[in-house]
């Protein structure tokens, strides 16, 4: 047993070596991956170590970044984009849509492309425009493209790995305010589903139901409610696509009641699919209306604003509270 205290972003430097280590066909790509070692130094020290031509510094370009890694794959390798920030996506976003997310269909099953699109995503780092989006919605609702994020150290190590190896296309969301929060890692532990939830707070008064960034404030509101006799369970969903309905039914069934929170928009965020279809699964079980707790329905506003936009402590207490009155 290899258990090492890391923080996420040493875990996901230390999952891209791993890959690179043990698949020569697996590549990195990215506006500065490679000298730099990234804006977040998440590649750091790799293309040192593994050479210029499996990491691989771009142009500014995402589009033929993305493009670039779908002829690749078509050509066996296993590429790992890195879009430099969140904001930056959507000049790939038709190549990742039409191309990398349509290639397999369009094939009848006979063509895979196991590409791997690394965002940091997220805010509250107080950075300018473009810098601290939430867009994991419009990616989710695609057809064909995973999309999940870990929230901790060692699922940003064990998450990745299995992205990577994963012979679809998944958009692999990383929380960067999180970067830095520290957690051990079992480096030859065995992994569980990619896409299974896991409960990383039990309770039985109601669910808490989060991913990436909001899973450790959802953590901390718990911890709060108990300093008030009330016992919230957390659900770390870990993935927006697919869903895991089975283990968010599970936990409500128990609970009877769920908040889902998260920092993208509240308006047709993945909040609103999961209290759709719970909604429809716990009927008879719930003892209160599904809530949601996200962003506002706006642009992202300046730095000095962003801890009035995203939902906090206060934000999800009050959501306990107004599901545990009725």
């Amino acid at each position: 047993m290899a258990v090492e205290k890391m923080s996420i972003a040493k875990a996901l430097n230390e999952s891209l070596r791993k890959a690179l280590e043990q698949d020569p066909k697996v590549l990195i790509m990215g506006e500065d991956v490679g000298k730099l070692g990234g804006v977040f130094r998440i590649t750091d020290g790799l293309q040192k170590d593994f050479g210029e031509e499996r990491v691989i510094d771009t142009p500014l370009a995402e589009s033929g970044i993305v493009g670039t890694a779908i002829g690749l794959a078509l050509r066996g390798y296993r590429p790992v984009v890195e879009i430099q920030f969140d904001g930056f996506v959507f000049p790939a976003y038709d190549q990742i849509v039409t191309q990398l997310a349509k290639m397999h269909a369009r094939a009848l099953g006979k063509i895979k492309l196991p590409v791997v699109v690394r965002i940091p995503y997220g805010g509250a780092i107080g950075a300018v425009e473009h810098h601290s989006e939430s867009p994991e919605t419009l990616f989710a609702h695609v057809a064909g493209l995973k999309v999940v994020s870990p929230s901790n150290a060692s699922d940003a190590y064990w998450m990745l790995q299995q992205a990577i190896l994963s012979d679809d296309p998944v958009i692999f969301f990383e929380p960067k305010r999180r970067y830095w929060d520290k957690g051990e890692v079992d480096t030859e532990a065995i992994p569980g589903e990619l896409h299974k939830s896991r409960v990383v707070r039990e309770g039985s008064d109601l669910t808490l139901a989060a991913y990436g960034p909001m899973v450790k404030v959802c953590l901390e509101a718990a911890a709060a409610a108990a300093e008030e006799g009330k016992s919230v369970e957390v659900l770390d969903l870990r993935s927006m696509s697919p869903v895991d309905f089975d283990g968010i039914q599970a936990s409500v069934e128990r609970t009877r009641r769920l908040v889902v929170v998260h920092e993208a928009p509240v308006f047709l965020g993945v909040g609103s699919e999961i209290a759709a279809r719970i909604t429809e699964r716990c009927f008879y079980h719930l003892e209160a209306p599904v809530l949601r707790v996200g962003g506002f329905h706006a642009p992202y506003p300046p730095a000095r604003l962003e801890d009035e936009y995203l939902p906090g402590l206060d934000r999800v207490l009050d959501a306990v509270d107004r599901s545990l009155a009725y």
